[in-house]
């Protein structure tokens, strides 16, 4: 009967974004808000990569994975604000299928990307941390390139993989998004087609990424601090909390909003859900005291 249905249904060729309300009043609120938080955000990342590529005293592996995590902070924010502020003036919300395909993609590419680098990161500074003098071999150039390649490689073929399964699926009924942003939840309930494979996919390789990165933070953070414990003087134990402390609190941040997201899902209406999620597309300039590390 659903087949039936699907077959007598035209297949949806653009998506309504209804966003985070449409009470006026609160829409101009919202745009005000929101746009401050983007505009500081990109100034705070766009000005540390400026500031690291200037400088030569920075140009080392630590403020490298620091780079490019402040290029992947503003890649992510930007593939989804900028349409969520556009909504928030405009009469038209509606986005294009290949649109929110293409947006989807983008966001879910460098949100994998920053779960890798901040495992990479924790591994850094365990390597200076823990042998400082086999510092500058185990982490050269071309293992940084390496390291943030993989990085970039894991977090983008992830999202292909379920970007062709979320838009391999067939919309034909309502094409309203009750979201500000085309994300997996609100495109699967619209969805004509058995979305079952699409939630064991998404279980699986979310529940993967997530705990392979937690656990390589949680046992470079263990090994970092038994050899902290280890140091005699007070002073640089000092210098050795101070380098991991901004990094950790960025962590916490991250896979914080992760678990609430993960926990909460479920429980919470659209609006809800947007934001939380605004905790991940505009959250970076709470990173910006990576730049405390010591030189």
């Amino acid at each position: 009967m659903k087949e039936i249905q699907r077959r007598n249904l035209t297949e949806v060729t653009e998506f309504v974004l209804l966003g985070l309300s449409d009470n006026p009043h609160l829409q101009g609120v919202l745009f005000a808000l929101f746009l401050s938080i983007y505009v500081a955000t990109m100034v705070g990342n766009l000005g540390m990569m400026a500031l690291i590529k200037m400088d030569p005293h920075l140009h080392t592996p630590m403020y490298f994975f620091l780079s490019s995590l402040s290029f992947v902070d503003a890649s992510y924010s930007s593939s989804v604000t900028p349409k969520m502020l556009v909504n928030l003036v405009a009469a038209d919300k509606s986005i294009s299928f290949n649109g929110c395909a293409a947006q989807f993609y983008f966001f879910g590419s460098f949100l994998g990307t920053e779960c890798f680098l901040l495992a990479m990161m924790a591994y850094d500074r365990y390597a200076a941390i823990w042998n400082p003098l086999l510092y500058p071999v185990l982490m050269s150039g071309r293992i940084c390139f390496s390291l943030v390649g993989t990085c970039f490689l894991a977090g983008f073929g992830n999202a292909a993989i379920h970007t062709g399964m979320t838009f391999r699926l067939s919309f034909c009924g309502s094409n309203r998004i009750n979201h500000f942003y085309c994300d997996t939840p609100p495109l699967l309930k619209l969805s004509c087609s058995d979305t079952h494979i699409n939630g064991i996919v998404i279980m699986v390789f979310s529940s993967f990424n997530v705990v392979s990165c937690v656990v390589t933070v949680l046992i470079s953070y263990l090994c970092i601090l038994i050899a902290i414990l280890k140091m005699h003087s007070v002073e640089g134990r000092r210098k050795a909390f101070s380098t991991c402390a901004s990094h950790l609190v960025a962590v916490t941040i991250f896979f914080r909003t992760i678990l609430v997201f993960a926990t909460h899902i479920q429980l919470l209406n659209g609006a809800g859900q947007g934001c939380l999620c605004l905790l991940y597309s505009n959250h970076s300039h709470a990173k910006s005291p990576h730049l405390q590390f010591k030189k």
